[in-house]
């Protein structure tokens, strides 16, 4: 189900807790509402459609939704400073990112998983982790 993007400051500031199964609803409607939102957003975070679970989604090198639950950063190599927009704020901001990334997460099975992204994918994956910690840009 495609939801309604969360703008509150308050809402989106406030740190996540950790998906379980009672949560893969939630997984499917932040994947249905990022494919909707495809062609200006290439990543969400759930408290991004009102919901306060580490549960991310990007869009992944070959265009397809990635879904990660309980993502968390294991090491982040290449420092660089860009300018990110957001769905849910107006505006660039600048902020730092890391060209490469290793990244540990759950997946709709919860079964795990550990990789490393590089380039847009890694930058998204960075900027979705922020809000999964309550860090706006």
């Amino acid at each position: 189900m495609i939801r309604p993007v969360v703008t509150k400051r308050f809402f989106l500031r406030q740190p996540s807790t950790e998906a379980t199964q009672a949560d893969l609803d939630i997984a499917q409607d932040l994947a249905d509402t990022l494919e909707a939102h495809r062609n200006g957003c290439v990543g969400m975070a759930a408290n991004m459609i009102g919901q306060r679970k580490r549960i991310i989604a990007v869009i992944d090198e070959q265009g397809s939704v990635l879904v990660m639950l309980n993502p968390k950063l294991e090491e982040a190599t290449g420092p660089y400073e860009t300018e990110e927009g957001c769905l849910s704020l107006e505006g660039l901001r600048t902020t730092q990112r890391y060209a490469r990334v290793t990244v540990s997460w759950q997946d709709r099975q919860f079964e795990s998983h550990k990789g490393c992204f590089s380039g847009r994918v890694a930058q998204a994956i960075q900027h979705e982790l922020d809000h999964c910690d309550g860090i706006l840009i």
